[in-house]
């Protein structure tokens, strides 16, 4: 099936901030065929993001980045997450602008070569929110300290860790978001590739 199998009867706007919240009332055709109920529900409105992970292949070590998240707030003891750098396409920028400016930002880090993992949906049953997701290559030497925009009121320490204490992070649950997860797990799979032609 195809978005031509969805029609949408009506689209309204319940709050506009940064981010917006819309209400589509809509039937999409079903398996057995013909069109389903209409069905009423929310969408988060968000700009695509990019996510990378930094990777020094010499090293063997990935750059992660902590800071605080609103969301984990009441659903975990430290709400301060162990992260990839990342930021919002929310000007006229390529995905791969946004990778390279961000790890500026975040991690004071430059980024020589990028390798594109995939692009996904983290929560397609509510938000428009479409992930690009990277590994960066850079050199670790002399990176850490805290970062970040104080106009946009980032407080990040920048961490550089094996690549194999990362991967026991997200076996022990440390690293706990999908974005980082699935980017060390990918790193974990293709390493050798990585470093053959990186190194």
């Amino acid at each position: 099936m195809t978005t031509h199998d969805v029609e949408v009867l009506q689209r309204e706007t319940c709050f506009k901030g940064f981010y917006r919240l819309d209400r589509l009332h809509l039937r999409h055709r079903q398996f057995a065929g013909g069109m389903g109920p209409q069905l009423s529900r929310e969408l988060f409105v968000r700009h695509d993001a990019v996510c990378v992970l930094p990777y020094d292949p010499q090293r063997d070590n990935v750059v992660l980045i902590e800071q605080f998240r609103v969301g984990a707030l009441e659903k975990s003891a430290n709400p301060w997450l162990i992260e990839l750098v990342a930021g919002l396409i929310d000007k006229d920028e390529e995905p791969e602008e946004v990778a390279r400016r961000e790890a500026v930002e975040e991690a004071n880090l430059t980024l020589t070569s990028l390798w594109p993992i995939t692009t996904y949906f983290p929560s397609p049953g509510g938000s428009d929110e479409r992930v690009y997701l990277y590994v960066g290559r850079c050199d670790s030497e002399g990176a850490g300290g805290v970062h970040g925009l104080a106009e946009e009121g980032e407080d990040i320490r920048v961490h550089i860790w094996p690549l194999e204490d990362a991967l026991q992070a997200v076996r022990d649950g440390r690293i706990n978001n999908a974005a980082s997860i699935i980017a060390l797990q990918w790193l974990a799979l293709n390493r050798a590739e990585v470093r053959g032609l990186w190194s």
